[in-house]
């Protein structure tokens, strides 16, 4: 099939199947033809395309409004393709993937955050299935979840990364209690999540006991590749307003008459340029099959936390100091100019921190591409209960 004959049979299928308000309804729809998963194999739900055929697939569902590219967007429904077992990608794929419910990930904890090896949930075996104690937390979703990415300590008696299991938990079950973290946007997308006596059937497992950090490592891969895309747009107080970090900038200085600017005009040129960049790159890694691969990974989120950062501020200097004034507007009016720009940026600060810092992803790049020396870490090779603590 030419590009031509694919272009214009996606957009007979979009004219004959508008979007509507029930995007649940649209996304089954969708996944029923294979359009909003369109890399995956037809088992997937998907028609197998190519990257490149794919990208026009997303162009025409951009073009009309439509939420497509599930297979670049959601996370938890790409570690269950790539990890899970037959029966879990058959309970959880295609509600994933249509938007019935959602998933969240429990890894991070209080000592154990840009470090995850050093996490103390533990999982101890009964039978058929596992007791869950111990404390998470940066976990966005955990209200609305229907499930968790788990990593517990299994072995406390291997070094710290052989004594780790993957698990994909049920929430909504005694024991597990998910309290709200306000953040300074305002929003609660953030929560704490505490596991008391939780349990979690062995069936549930991602890979093998004790063997849960290379899948963790594989996800974290798949979520800094996912966070990459995010250079495309960024939340306006809830997950269902977007504004585009780069597309608007031009109409936003005209209305702020500052596109004659020449400093300005050289930014948002800059912004394209970087946005331009990371797509690309996000295609270069897809077709060299580095796509799980986490430090190629690494560069796509750490270049997608710089491009929100320069346009955020970059937005506070064409509409001045207004940006600078954290004042809301109501409800039911849409966010001003200001309001946006104040909002993007403390919000660029929450994907500075999400799926590993910056900080750390230039580690990575550092140690793991440029193959710069690893700093040392005499704890990796002693049991983890005689780490000190």
């Amino acid at each position: 099939m030419t590009t031509t004959d694919l272009r214009a049979e996606v957009s007979a299928w979009l004219a004959a199947n508008p979007v509507g308000d029930d995007t649940i309804a649209f996304r089954s729809k969708a996944l029923d033809a294979g359009w909003l998963v369109p890399t995956w194999e037809p088992e997937s739900y998907g028609k197998g395309l190519t990257t490149e055929e794919a990208a026009i697939v997303g162009a025409e569902f951009e073009r009309v409004g439509a939420p497509g590219r599930a297979d670049l967007t959601n996370l938890h429904a790409r570690v269950l393709r790539q990890m899970g077992t037959a029966t879990l990608r058959s309970r959880y794929l295609r509600p994933l993937l249509s938007g019935e419910i959602q998933g969240c990930l429990l890894y991070s904890e209080p000592a154990a955050g840009s470090d995850l090896a050093s996490l103390r949930t533990s999982a101890v075996r009964e039978g058929d299935r596992w007791r869950i104690n111990g404390q998470k937390v940066w976990t966005s979703g955990a209200r609305r979840a229907a499930f968790g990415l788990l990593a517990a300590r299994t072995d406390p008696t291997a070094p710290k990364h052989a004594g780790i299991t993957f698990f994909v938990i049920p929430m909504d079950q005694p024991g597990i209690d998910v309290r709200p973290i306000m953040q300074i946007t305002g929003d609660e997308h953030f929560n704490e999540v505490f596991l008391t006596d939780a349990f979690v059937d062995d069936d549930n497992r991602l890979g093998d006991v004790n063997g849960g950090w290379a899948a963790l490592m594989s996800a974290l891969g798949l979520e800094r590749s996912v966070m990459g895309g995010r250079a495309s747009g960024s939340r306006v107080k809830d997950d269902e307003r977007y504004v585009g970090t780069a597309d608007d900038l031009v109409a936003l200085a005209e209305r702020h008459g500052a596109l004659n600017d020449p400093l300005i005009r050289d930014r948002i040129a800059d912004a394209y340029a970087q946005r331009t960049a990371v797509a690309l790159n996000q295609l270069r890694y897809a077709n060299a099959g580095k796509a799980k691969d986490p430090a190629a990974m690494s560069m796509s989120k750490l270049a997608m936390s710089r491009l929100l950062h320069a346009t955020a501020a970059l937005r506070t200097d064409i509409v001045g100091i207004a940006g600078l004034i954290d004042e809301r507007s109501a409800a039911t009016e849409p966010p001003s100019d200001a309001e946006i720009a104040n909002f993007l940026t403390l919000d660029a600060y929450f994907t500075s921190i999400g799926g590993g810092t910056d900080q750390i992803q230039r580690n990575i790049i550092s140690e793991r591409i440029l193959r710069m020396p690893k700093e040392p870490d005499p704890s990796k090779s002693i049991p983890f209960n005689q780490i000190p603590s």
